[in-house]
């Protein structure tokens, strides 16, 4: 990211679709064609790994840190690639346009895949998949038969499976098996489908010179395949279970700081290994995407770690992690790392001397940028610099309008006309941050496509802290149109990102 540039920042599920959820079919690619048409370099997406209905569909807790969301498959990709027939698709469920029915999506896509499958068992021996397969091996064979595992014994987590599959004794792995082998296969077969319609649209960009911006979630849910299938990675106990969890401190936000409750590493045991698991997924992530944001950057210095059981993250305690360490081998034989740091919240000088001895660019947020002494703020527009990402908002973030709208004081209003230099209101807080962005002097501004169109709160994808109706919101149509782009295509020319 070394020229100025600006993108877009709207995760694949949001893409306008008749089968009830955004995908990788023929609207991904519109949606690459409309960037192109309108001076932008990159396309950041949330991650790509499967959700969890149990997290509300998150894409940052996801039970494989390498598996593609096959949810994520087009229907009418698979018709052009001679898996379904086209009236396989002719006739969808009345989905809701605007948000995405996560339990309705499943069951119909599941009756496609179910189709496809067939079809695909019935023409015999698929090169391209046996290449794909052998090509995966290290990782597909164990979430192919992790997802059978799952529903063979009724959705338990992996640590309360009976003790000879929980711990991977060579006889119940050949046991289940060859009992689930067919629906081992049917996983292979639509990790093999989403692997080639993701390379087709990647094809895509490249050919447009647009540039994906992906996502990696520092941290694992429990209920994994990474931990049933590398818990010495883990902090775990004889009963695989966890011993810590992550979280954050109290602060002045929440008295008892933040328990997420994810699995902590065994950064010991990873160094012993010289990180080939981290190396495995961070190559893997990038050959989907050009560059990766890092979710949580602070945690590859430091971490918080509670005591599995504790309802709060009081009772933690900061431990040192050696991503040093970790960035040191990666570069070894790479011409750099194309990472973001994402660097938000509290953040100690070590991180950034770790980010600024690696050239790792941070996040600089527009909607942070008006609170307390806006002077030495460091989100303010003014103390931008260029060795960063500057963003309006973010996906945990309102909209631009839903924030002026309803989180914004009226002693920040005022702060806000006294820095622009005149009165502002709601129907054009999102023009004047844009711009605000822009005019930086950082090398790469993203933008949410929600304050590209001026969407209120309603448009919000995520509300940290909640558990229901988060990763729902969808494009309408006739939202992503060379139209709705058009004064946002000017700012890209006028202020040379084009």
């Amino acid at each position: 990211m070394n020229r100025r540039g600006s993108g877009v920042l709207l995760h694949i599920t949001s893409l306008p679709s008749a089968y009830g959820i955004g995908d990788l079919g023929p609207a991904a690619r519109r949606f690459v064609d409309l960037l192109a048409g309108t001076g932008q370099r990159y396309w950041q997406i949330l991650p790509l790994n499967p959700t969890c209905p149990a997290f509300g569909n998150s894409p940052y807790q996801s039970r494989s840190a390498f598996a593609g969301n096959t949810w994520l498959i087009s229907p009418e990709q698979m018709v052009a690639d001679g898996f379904l027939a086209p009236e396989d698709i002719r006739d969808p469920p009345p989905f809701p346009a605007e948000r995405v029915d996560y339990q309705a999506v499943l069951d119909y896509k599941n009756s496609l895949f179910d189709r496809a499958f067939a079809r695909f068992k019935e023409h015999g021996e698929n090169f391209r998949y046996m290449d794909f397969a052998a090509e995966n091996a290290m990782w597909l064979n164990d979430y192919a038969i992790f997802v059978a595992l799952k529903d063979r014994f009724g959705g338990k987590v992996w640590g309360d499976w009976p003790v000879g599959i929980r711990d991977r004794h060579d006889e119940a792995l050949r046991k289940h098996g060859a009992e689930l082998a067919e629906p081992i296969l049917r996983e292979k077969f639509l990790q093999y489908i989403f692997d080639h319609q993701w390379r087709v649209l990647k094809n895509h960009c490249r050919d447009r010179h647009i540039q994906i911006i992906g996502d990696i979630p520092i941290y694992l849910t429990y209920d994994s395949v990474d931990l049933w299938a590398n818990p010495e990675l883990f902090k775990l106990d004889e009963h695989k279970k966890p011993t810590v969890i992550s979280g954050v401190p109290p602060d002045m936000f929440s008295a008892t700081g933040q328990l997420w409750g994810n699995p902590i590493y065994n950064w010991e045991m990873h160094q012993k290994q010289e990180f080939r698991w981290w190396e495995s997924r961070i190559d893997h992530t990038l050959a989907f995407v050009d560059r990766v944001r890092l979710d949580h950057f602070r945690g590859f210095v430091q971490f918080w770690e509670v005591p599995a059981g504790d309802v709060t993250a009081q009772n933690g305690h900061w431990v040192d992690a050696p991503g040093g360490d970790l960035f040191t081998l990666l570069t070894r034989g790479r011409s750099c790392l194309p990472f973001i740091a994402e660097d938000l919240g509290y953040i100690t000088p070590d991180v950034h001397e770790m980010m600024a001895h690696f050239g790792f660019p941070g996040m600089k947020i527009l909607v942070f940028g008006f609170s307390g002494d806006v002077a030495q703020n460091p989100h303010a527009p003014h103390n931008i610099t260029s060795g960063c990402v500057a963003y309006t908002g973010t996906h945990d973030n309102n909209t631009v309008r839903g924030w002026f709208e309803h989180e914004v004081s009226d002693d920040q209003k005022n702060l806000i006309f006294s820095y622009i230099g005149g009165s502002v209101s709601a129907d054009h807080i999102h023009r004047i941050l844009i711009r605000l962005a822009m005019i930086s002097p950082a090398e790469t501004v993203i933008v949410p496509m929600q304050d590209i169109l001026d969407l209120g709160e309603e448009a919000r994808m995520n509300r940290p802290g909640t558990a229901e109706g988060n990763w729902e919101w969808r494009l309408l149509p006739e939202q992503a149109t060379e139209q709705a782009m058009q004064e946002f295509s000017e700012v890209t020319r006028i202020y040379g990102r084009g």
